[in-house]
């Protein structure tokens, strides 16, 4: 073969090698594409949880309050419930089973202590009359005004007695019913008193005391929550 015809085939066969080293290197790459993660839902999770152990919490010491400061301000409470009701409504799905149970459970225990409130604020503002509030307080019919004098120290000891025991769920008209009770007591032992002993009297003196500073230190409560 002639030395010319030889190196002319040696270029074709070099050319026809790079064209596809060429083609090769000028394939663009291709760019990975970026995938975009949807966000996790355990943060929402974690959120509800959280905001029912505080609805729970919330429940449980309010049912616990008492009656007459309950009554006083079940309207607020009742629109902090249902703003907490509504927070935990939005993601009640992300609950699981048991934090599903304990939700309906609190919502029920809060409406159905809620209601017996609204029952017995209805019930303490019915006026009674002065005999059945006496009878309350006494534990017994009697006629005050015609008393004997030996029977007045126990009498005042019931009223007062009564007080000791219920005076934390007596509302303010419970408070006015007594005190009258106290003053027909007051008046009758004006009458008799000079029939009574030293001791009796003595006695007498201090359940009136304390009827009076109980009354007293319940107004200044009164005044300072409002």
């Amino acid at each position: 073969m002639k030395p010319s015809l030889l190196f002319l085939t040696l270029l074709a066969a070099v050319g026809l090698l790079a064209v596809p080293a060429a083609s090769a290197q000028q394939t663009p790459k291709t760019t990975p594409k970026t995938t975009t993660k949807s966000p996790s839902a355990s943060s929402t999770t974690a959120g509800v949880e959280r905001d029912l152990r505080v609805f729970s919490d919330w429940v449980n010491s309010k049912v616990d309050q008492a009656a007459t400061t309950a009554r006083r301000e079940l309207p607020r409470l009742t629109e902090e419930f249902d703003r907490q009701s509504r927070r935990i409504d939005k993601a009640v799905d992300s609950l699981t089973v048991e934090g599903k149970r304990e939700y309906d459970t609190q919502k029920v225990r809060y409406r159905k202590w809620a209601t017996r409130q609204d029952s017995l604020d209805a019930a303490a503002r019915r006026p009674a009359t002065a005999d059945q509030a006496q009878r309350r307080f006494l534990g017994e019919d009697v006629n005050i005004s015609q008393a004997r004098p030996t029977e007045l120290p126990d009498l005042y000891f019931r009223l007062v007695e009564t007080m000791r025991s219920d005076k934390k769920n007596w509302t303010q008209a419970d408070w006015s019913a007594a005190s009258a009770v106290l003053s027909r007591l007051n008046a009758r032992y004006e009458q008799v008193r000079e029939q009574l002993p030293l001791e009796e009297r003595l006695r007498i003196r201090s359940l009136q005391g304390e009827f009076r500073t109980l009354e007293k230190a319940r107004n200044v409560k009164d005044v300072i929550r409002e």
